[in-house]
């Protein structure tokens, strides 16, 4: 990868006020171009709001359709990628999937479908099957939303298709941004570390409007597992962090600190 700098952004965003969400989320772009970043990330779901009941299935957005044509036009006014997240309608159907789009200047990019639901998740959202990496801005980075950071293969699966930077919008509710901080920094640094790749990781604030709070708070967390910037204070913010080129090739350049070309998966699958 080359060196990009990035926006965090840490938003509200009350369920079922897409217009307004979408609205709010075009003048956070606008701001982070204007700080220089070139690509924006945004926690999960936050253009149609994030709750875990049936009424999400009314909610979701066609991907693509009006939702990604207006993030698309913020995406070519600042020629910026956008990581945005919406619940999406199923194509077949069924219960809509909980999504996270890239969106360049010219549309869609590609979509990134929540793989590991969370218990209370499973009778809203379907999950996805895929596991894409994409190649924007220079780098090549993977998604996982929220609960999906918990489990290492998905990380490791990424890294092995390729991904330097791995991005984890999240929508986790409750404590204070400080706690939820200080549960991020159980797991997350092990995912950055163990792969040596970049880690992302932003999360909704304020109240959703169906009963859930979100603490907001924001981390980036280098190949060497260390945090190089977070943010705890509970409210909107955007938070705009180099990732250096390197950074990376400090760890991946050097044979005693870039363990992951020396796994052996075939003992891994052995029963």
């Amino acid at each position: 990868m080359r060196s990009l700098r990035i926006a965090v952004a840490v938003v509200r965003a009350p369920v079922g006020e897409v217009d307004a969400n979408l609205e709010r989320s075009q003048e956070w772009v606008r701001r982070a171009r204007r700080e220089g970043a070139e690509l924006v990330c945004f926690p999960e779901l936050n253009i149609t709001g994030y709750c875990n009941r049936p009424e999400m299935a009314a909610i979701a957005q066609a991907v693509p359709g009006p939702a990604t044509e207006a993030l698309t036009a913020a995406a070519e006014e600042t020629g910026t990628v956008v990581l945005a997240g919406m619940a999406e309608k199923n194509p077949q159907g069924g219960l809509p999937f909980a999504s996270h789009v890239v969106i360049g200047p010219d549309g869609v990019r590609g979509v990134y479908r929540k793989l590991h639901l969370g218990p209370p998740e499973r009778s809203t959202y379907e999950a996805g099957n895929e596991v894409p990496v994409f190649s924007e801005a220079g780098a090549a980075f993977g998604i996982q939303l929220c609960y999906d950071a918990h489990f290492p293969e998905l990380s490791s699966r990424m890294a092995s298709k390729g991904a330097e930077i791995l991005f984890m919008p999240h929508a986790s509710p409750r404590g204070e941004a400080e706690e939820k901080h200080q549960s991020w920094m159980r797991h997350l640094p092990a995912r950055a570390f163990d792969n040596a790749v970049f880690v992302v990781a932003c999360n909704l604030v304020g109240e959703n409007c169906k009963g859930l709070s979100f603490p907001g708070n924001a981390a980036v967390i280098n190949p060497s597992g260390e945090v190089i910037a977070h943010t705890v204070e509970g409210r909107e913010a955007l938070m705009v962090v180099d990732l250096k080129a390197a950074e990376l090739e400090r760890v991946r350049g050097h044979e005693m600190r870039y363990f992951f070309p020396n796994r052996r998966p075939e003992l891994y699958r052995r029963t």
